[in-house]
């Protein structure tokens, strides 16, 4: 690693943990100014003052914004998400849930990966093809598609309708999704439905300009075999583009997860971030929002250093 490139990856952690201060900054405010009133949420219009006045003090929404945000950060920093309004550890809830949303998000990616490669390298080698013109035009349809509108359509017509799978991804308390592999068919298509179409069309436009390279050409010229061309010559240009657009779609995939997580009724994190939002338990929706952002912002990140460090090698 060169010394231009260590100096650019120093820069972007410094401004990864600006960001982050500023993402907390951003996610506590924008949660606590969330309509509603966490504790009529809770205890009902009927509540009288005084009812409403003690739940406020047990939450501690009684003691001043900057106050709550300085003792919340604090906490962050220490590895404490805070407590929820049901005096339940933060960390706790989230435990089990972040563990099968994780299990969801890393099927998709393990799937992800080799078949964007595969499809993208075929397609931008028959450039110009009926084939290459029909996978293009389906692939450009396919990411018009949001994956709550796939993961409601595959959950009626291969759930609901035909019973191949099931249509909600319930899974027993205690139960790893793994051990039922069955509730996660439906989610993980539709968690890669949209990413694999884009990815897809990254890969392909990138092998269309690195066939087309002039030492390519001269590999080619020179009678070397079509398999050692792509080895050596196409995928070392591919594979740099393809890892930025891996980590970008995992980043991505978070937000689709939580709405495909609704849709089959999976216990991961999409479902108690619907939940504490209806029930105002601030807390919860506080520690989702700053893990989702974080985790978004640091891929996208780390898909910046990976492009910066292939260019950086390629100009040396």
């Amino acid at each position: 690693m060169t010394r231009d490139t260590v100096r650019y990856v120093t820069g972007r952690l410094v401004t990864t943990a600006v960001l982050l201060a500023a993402l907390s900054l951003v996610v506590y405010i924008g949660v606590d100014l969330l309509p509603g009133d966490p504790t009529t949420a809770r205890l009902g219009t009927n509540a009288t003052p005084d009812q409403v006045a003690v739940a406020r003090e047990r939450l501690g929404l009684d003691e001043p914004l900057t106050q709550r945000y300085t003792e919340w950060v604090g906490g962050l920093i220490h590895g404490d998400l805070g407590t929820s309004a049901n005096a339940t550890p933060v960390a706790d809830m989230l435990a089990g849930r972040l563990e099968n949303t994780a299990v969801l998000a890393a099927l998709t990616i393990l799937l992800l990966v080799p078949l964007s490669l595969a499809l993208g390298i075929t397609l931008g080698r028959r450039a110009g093809s009926r084939a290459d013109g029909t996978g293009s035009t389906l692939l450009l349809l396919t990411t018009a598609v949001p994956e709550f509108v796939v993961a409601g359509t595959l959950s009626l017509m291969m759930g609901a309708q035909l019973g191949w799978l099931p249509a909600t991804s319930l899974v027993p308390a205690g139960d790893s999704p793994l051990s039922h592999p069955d509730v996660l068919v439906l989610p993980v298509l539709s968690l890669l439905w949209v990413s694999l179409a884009y990815a897809t069309r990254v890969v392909r436009a990138q092998t269309l300009v690195a066939s087309r390279a002039p030492h390519v050409e001269a590999m080619r010229l020179n009678g070397i075999p079509e398999r050692t061309v792509l080895r050596h010559g196409v995928l070392p240009a591919v594979l740099p583009a393809a890892m930025q657009i891996w980590l970008i779609s995992s980043a991505g995939l978070l937000g689709g997860t939580v709405l495909v997580e609704v849709v089959f009724s999976y216990p991961g994190i999409g479902k108690l971030l619907v939940s504490s939002v209806g029930t105002g338990d601030l807390p919860v929706v506080q520690a989702l929002a700053m893990i989702m952002g974080a985790c978004t912002l640091l891929a996208t990140i780390a898909a910046d250093v990976v492009g910066a460090a292939v260019g950086r090698t390629r100009s040396a």
